[in-house]
């Protein structure tokens, strides 16, 4: 299939649907994020380090560790840096052996970051979950920002799942497995309605009228 601009996709959701055309009006377009400055390496590592911590203190963390690695973020510049240097950066154990982990499945090309864009969704996610620490919704999350995949529905997101339920009026929101046909008619374009549920959990919680104005 031929690829079609952020914008695009937008409209052609947007035109399927008249809740999620309102949700569009109010939440204003969607701008395709910054990529990581270390590529899909680097967006790997600050996914691992910002794992169950709160912004400012992941944040805090992630820094001292690119410090501690120096530029570029390489997995062969992180590999080189000792144990005892990123655990007093504020690495837990866990979060040190998932970094060594793919630094080292990248080094010896068992994870080709490489190679990902020329590969399908389930692929990558098949070869991202390899890694220690790296789960589903973060390989989901790479191929939503990193690779700009625009068809990718992360169920398992509890800010989709409530932001759905919010727009559609769904009171409990849909569980994951509820979720997930409700998405179908919105292929092939499922990552942009997901980002409009992200966007609904703010704006419908605090007022669309209030929220449309800003």
């Amino acid at each position: 299939m031929a690829r079609i601009s952020l914008q695009a996709a937008v409209d052609e959701v947007a035109a399927r649907d008249p809740v999620l055309a309102r949700l569009v009006a109010a939440a204003g377009p969607l701008r395709h994020r910054p990529r990581e400055a270390g590529g899909g390496f680097g967006m790997l590592v600050r996914a691992i380090v910002y794992q169950q911590l709160a912004g400012r203190a992941a944040q805090a963390i992630h820094g001292r560790v690119l410090a501690a690695v120096g530029e570029p973020l390489t997995p062969a510049a992180l590999a080189s840096v000792p144990d005892d240097v990123l655990r007093a950066a504020g690495l837990s154990a866990n979060k040190l052996a998932s970094l060594r982990d793919l630094s080292e499945k990248v080094l010896d090309g068992s994870v080709d970051l490489a190679r990902f864009p020329r590969l399908g969704d389930d692929e990558v996610v098949a070869r991202l979950v390899t890694v220690r620490g790296i789960g589903r919704w973060t390989a989901e999350m790479y191929l939503m920002f990193q690779l700009r995949r625009l068809d990718v529905w992360p169920v398992d997101d509890l800010g989709v799942r409530q932001g759905y339920g919010l727009a559609w009026q769904l009171d409990p929101p849909p569980t994951a497995k509820e979720l997930l046909p409700l998405g179908d008619r919105f292929r092939p374009y499922r990552s942009v309605v997901a980002r409009y549920c992200w966007a609904a959990v703010p704006l419908y919680r605090r007022g669309a009228t209030e929220a449309a104005q800003r």
